[in-house]
């Protein structure tokens, strides 16, 4: 009879404090800047931005923004119980649908790929790595691989997002 592996027992964060200060700075900054940028856009304070009602866009938006703030707050908390696995879950699967969608949207550079849609793909093939590793039990790598995602997807291409013509800098600062 074989035993199921077993789930190393819920941990506390372990980055550095700068590390995790950080982390909750860049994350916690853009969030803000993301909620202003949606609340001058719902509020009708912000140029108009038609290619916004694109199904594609609209998804990615709808998926990118709360998994900013959940993953933050999962990378912020104690790891490994059934809480933690659920909000990954999440997660990730925000994650994917973001990464999906945003192979959809080209209105920068009459239609062509951008540089950002790197991003996109980096998640696609970092997602199944993230898995395989939790699923194996490397916390260690599974730990590298989130953080990366997290720090590229989220922190990196978030903060592109905010580059003049995108969307989000429209709304933030147009």
């Amino acid at each position: 009879m074989t035993t199921a592996p077993t789930l190393p027992a819920p941990t506390a964060f372990d980055l550095s404090p700068a590390a995790r200060t950080a982390l909750m700075l860049a994350g916690g900054g853009l969030s803000l800047l993301v909620l202003y940028a949606a609340g001058r856009a719902a509020l009708g304070l912000a140029p108009a931005t038609p290619w916004v009602r694109d199904v594609a866009l609209t998804i990615h938006l709808a998926t990118v923004v709360p998994a900013l703030p959940l993953g933050l707050y999962i990378f912020l908390t104690r790891k490994g119980g059934a809480r933690h696995r659920a909000l990954g879950k999440t997660w990730l699967l925000l994650m994917g649908v973001t990464a999906v969608s945003t192979l959809f949207i080209r209105n920068v550079g009459d239609g062509a790929f951008s540089f950002i849609h790197l991003f996109s793909v980096l998640t696609l093939v970092g997602i199944p790595k993230v898995i395989a590793t939790a699923r194996r039990g490397d916390i260690a790598a599974h730990r590298a691989h989130l953080l990366r995602l997290f720090v590229g997807a989220m922190l990196i291409a978030g903060g592109f997002s905010f580059l003049p013509g995108r969307t989000m800098a429209q709304w933030a600062f147009g």
